[in-house]
């Protein structure tokens, strides 16, 4: 057996301790990878101190870029989410759209709140809209719930600056300015079609009442006057737009030409930081909170994102030990002469990671540390599509070992039968709906 075989057996042996660290031991996701990263290195024949540089420099590299991003993200919809802005937008857009077109009302609400704030949030702000509609209309919930939990779990799975796309984009060197406005383009037709298509086809066949917790619970904001509609949707829309005008700028400039000023706003600590002051100032100072409430709420925003940044540090130092090990040039070099696609491959690796462990976080983080040594470099595939491939697989198949499944099983009075067939169902039909869009678009641009 030669070297290059040699090396990618150990890390197929590497991914499986990972997966047994992780399933069977119940070990967090940043232990597994550390761990995971240490016996690949020394079985592969690194050198001790080689092998602590490599997991260093990975863990640095994969957070430099990408925790700025994220904790800036945090921010922004910790305070949108305070405010209610999030509730006020979807009460517009159902006012605008009719009662007989609410479904749509609430899929295009649920897929702006999506961009900056967690499915999990943003779930729990929406749910009371859709037990609402579904008690006035006497449908079933799931004719309002499907809608709302497809736009807002597509959007955590595949836009930045959700945490797994943005750190998949920063592992395969993509620039994230084109995977916002690419994924956000395949994210539209995958809630169309997941949320729309399927979710009102299957509200049509399974009756589900709202839940007794309806009754109980409220969103819950800051009881102020939620703020404008017009507010709302810039504080949603302003990141995207700043580094979309850089991207532009960007792509009209001359090679070597120095960088303009719409390339520094429009870069995304810039046009985070932005977005986040402005949300501070209107959403928090300019509602009565004072400098030490914005401050506080500033600070609990990062904490959940804790866990998540450890993740993609680990799934950074993965990555660079399979780089150093000599294991990514040959599997590259494989995959290059062979006629499987690399899109496909960074698909499957993320559908099986999410399907063994639930978290769609952690399969596109792992996922991307996976492959990105893999298929990072192979001509005619850009990195952004690459992304949008990972992210499209780890969106797939959301069960009994995933949080989301659970939420939305309680929220929804669902028994778990109901459940696998209908968010399950769903979560299948936006997979496979995201990765024949990316296959098309990479078949038309080759």
């Amino acid at each position: 057996m030669s070297g290059g075989s040699s090396l990618l057996l150990l890390t197929l042996g590497a991914i499986a301790l990972l997966l047994v660290l992780i399933l069977w031991g119940r070990l967090h996701a940043f232990l597994a990878l550390m761990l995971a990263s240490m016996a690949l290195g020394l079985s592969a024949g690194m050198a001790p101190a080689k092998l602590l540089e490599s997991m260093q420099k990975g863990f640095g590299e994969a957070l430099g870029f990408i925790a700025v991003v994220v904790a800036l993200g945090a921010m922004i919809g910790r305070f949108l989410e305070h405010s209610g802005g999030g509730r006020e937008l979807a009460d517009w857009l159902l006012s605008k759209f009719g009662k007989d077109r609410a479904a749509w009302a609430v899929l295009t609400a649920s897929f702006l709140v999506g961009l900056p704030i967690f499915f999990e949030v943003a779930f729990i702000i929406l749910v009371p809209l859709a037990w609402s509609l579904a008690r006035e209309s006497k449908r079933s919930l799931l004719y309002y719930g499907l809608p709302i939990a497809c736009a807002l779990t597509v959007t955590h799975a595949m836009v930045p600056p959700h945490p797994a796309p943005s750190a998949a984009a920063q592992l395969l060197g993509a620039d994230l300015g084109k995977t916002i406005l690419y994924s956000i383009a395949v994210s539209i037709p995958m809630a169309i079609i997941g949320g729309m298509v399927y979710g009102l086809w299957i509200a049509n066949r399974v009756f589900v009442p709202v839940p007794e917790m309806a009754s109980r619970q409220e969103a819950v904001h800051d009881g102020a006057p939620p703020p404008g509609v017009g507010l709302v949707l810039v504080i949603l829309l302003l990141p995207v737009m700043l580094i979309f005008i850089a991207t532009i700028a960007s792509m009209l400039s001359k090679p070597g030409a120095p960088a303009g000023i719409f390339t520094f706003i429009g870069h995304p600590f810039s046009a985070l930081l932005i977005t986040t002051l402005v949300a501070m100032l209107f959403l928090g100072a300019m509602r009565g909170l004072d400098r030490g409430a914005i401050t506080k709420m500033a600070t609990e925003s990062l904490g959940p994102i804790g866990s998540l940044l450890a993740i993609m540090g680990g799934g950074g130092a993965f990555k660079q030990v399979i780089v150093d090990s000599g294991a990514g040039a040959y599997a590259g070099d494989l995959l290059a002469n062979s006629s499987v696609s690399p899109l496909l491959v960074a698909y499957f690796v993320a559908t099986a990671l999410r399907i063994a462990q639930g978290s769609a976080t952690v399969a596109i983080i792992t996922g991307a540390g996976i492959v990105a040594p893999l298929i990072k470099n192979i001509p005619g595939y850009s990195p952004e599509m690459i992304v949008l491939a990972l992210c499209a697989g780890g969106t797939i198949l959301s069960h009994v070992n995933d949080a989301g499944f659970w939420l939305v099983n309680e929220t929804m009075g669902m028994t778990v039968p109901q459940t696998l067939r209908t968010w399950t169902v769903m979560k299948v039909v936006t997979s496979f709906v995201g990765i024949a869009i990316i296959l098309a678009v990479q078949a038309l641009i080759r």
